[in-house]
């Protein structure tokens, strides 16, 4: 490729990124704006959907427990984009390629994972003072905090440890693919990447999960027979009801579904069990077994996979091509440097893809919610959704389009709306 020509792409790459970075910062600050001004102008009436089941003050507290979170989110995106830009077409990424190389060959896997996990502890670092932000002044501010600061030491080198034993090797791994395997290697890694993220979720729920919390077995008798015949009614096979210890860190509630296989289980945090009936913690539960019905899990990986592999193909395309590396302020062009590049800008490319993914998630909550209704009363799973929204300080009057761009779930008043007219 001729000088000018590789000049040019590379300078119109570098262009597209900043425009299209800006320009994402732009939208989600300015949505984030409208999220804070809607939220504030509602503060004041609760709506009439809820005005008999939660009191004013919890709704203004709701409202101002969401308008704290966004405003250190809007702070968050800016300090990331930053971070993004200083690494990419700062010279940072470059920078500590170069550091590296002084100790160990350049190109090499050593070198590869050396420069991938520096670049890992460093987006750490600029993401810590936001989560002890987060959970040591608001979380702790709306009574939400119960996470001591030892108990946040002992979780963070808990995972550093998980990370340099699970992802020192599985980085070493990817990176021997893609200097092993000519130069269809991009689908040696799809392969490689989907097997490990099977097993992930196959040894999670037994191996990794109690490291952080204790899983007790349901003890609640009437409760687990409710549970169980709930399960044989819709024909889920679990391995077990288990209590999870939430309430050490946290006063949130939820209950999730984990594992697959032999290693399915149901577990409840103790918080959840805490605040609502056994009518409600049925409805709930029956919510989660709707995404297990209509296989919502199944279809998002038949989603993800190809699409994964699709972008493997195009980092193994763009990895031969040298405007790639220097239109994001790259010297080397070695594999590590790719695979660092490409997925410090892919948020970037793929932002515009978020609206759909969020409401492809509030589709399948509605059919959660239906399956719910069908095999438990509508009003329990109502109740119990009035209760965590009051409990959680979720907000009941998020902006439309704010909501419509970021949130999973749909708001409370049209969720619980389409709950009563089932």
């Amino acid at each position: 490729m001729q000088a000018d020509t590789l000049s040019s792409l590379a300078n119109g790459l570098a262009v597209l990124f900043v425009a299209l970075l800006l320009l994402s910062l732009a939208v989600r600050t300015g949505l984030m704006r409208r999220q804070i001004n809607h939220v504030q102008a509602c503060r004041d009436s609760v709506p009439p959907a809820f005005a008999e089941s939660i009191p004013l003050s919890s709704h203004q507290r709701a409202a101002d427990y969401t308008t704290a979170r966004t405003r250190l989110r809007m702070a968050e995106i800016a300090v990331s984009a930053a971070f993004v830009l200083l690494l990419t077409l700062g010279g940072g990424l470059q920078a500590i390629h170069d550091a590296w190389s002084a100790v160990l060959a350049p190109g090499g896997i050593a070198h590869g994972v050396a420069l991938l996990a520096a670049l890992g502890v460093l987006g750490w670092l600029v993401d810590l003072p936001f989560v002890l932000l987060r959970t040591f002044v608001i979380e702790k501010r709306f009574g939400f905090n119960r996470m001591t600061p030892a108990l946040f030491a002992a979780d963070s080198a808990r995972e550093a440890v998980l990370a340099a034993v699970i992802g020192l090797p599985l980085l070493a791994v990817l990176l021997w693919l893609a200097s092993a395997m000519g130069s269809l290697w991009w689908l040696w890694v799809w392969v490689f990447w989907m097997v490990f993220n099977l097993l992930v979720m196959l040894v999670w729920p037994t191996f990794i999960a109690p490291l952080f919390n204790r899983f007790t077995p349901l003890a609640d008798e009437a409760l687990k027979a409710r549970v169980e015949g709930l399960l044989a009614r819709c024909g889920f096979k679990s391995q077990g009801l288990f209590v999870m210890d939430g309430s050490r860190r946290s006063a949130h509630g939820n209950a999730y579904f984990t594992g697959f296989g032999a290693s399915k289980r149901i577990v409840f945090f103790d918080t959840l069990l805490d605040k609502l009936n056994a009518d409600e913690v049925e409805a709930v539960l029956a919510h989660e077994l709707g995404h297990f019905r209509h296989r919502h899990i199944v279809k998002r990986f038949a989603i993800i996979a190809p699409a994964s592999l699709a972008l493997l193909a195009l980092l193994g395309w763009l990895a031969g091509q040298p405007w790639f590396f220097a239109g994001l302020g790259a010297e080397a062009t070695d594999s590590a440097t790719a695979l660092a590049l490409f997925f410090l800008a892919l948020p970037v490319f793929t932002f515009p893809l978020g609206p759909l993914m969020s409401h492809w998630s509030r589709v399948h909550e509605f059919e959660a919610d239906a399956y719910a209704a069908q095999q438990t009363r509508a009003a329990d799973l109502v109740s119990a959704l009035v209760k965590l929204y009051r409990d959680n300080a979720s907000t009941l009057t998020p902006d439309p389009l704010y909501s419509r761009f970021f949130d999973s779930h749909p708001p409370a008043a049209i969720r619980v709306a389409r709950l009563q007219s089932l």
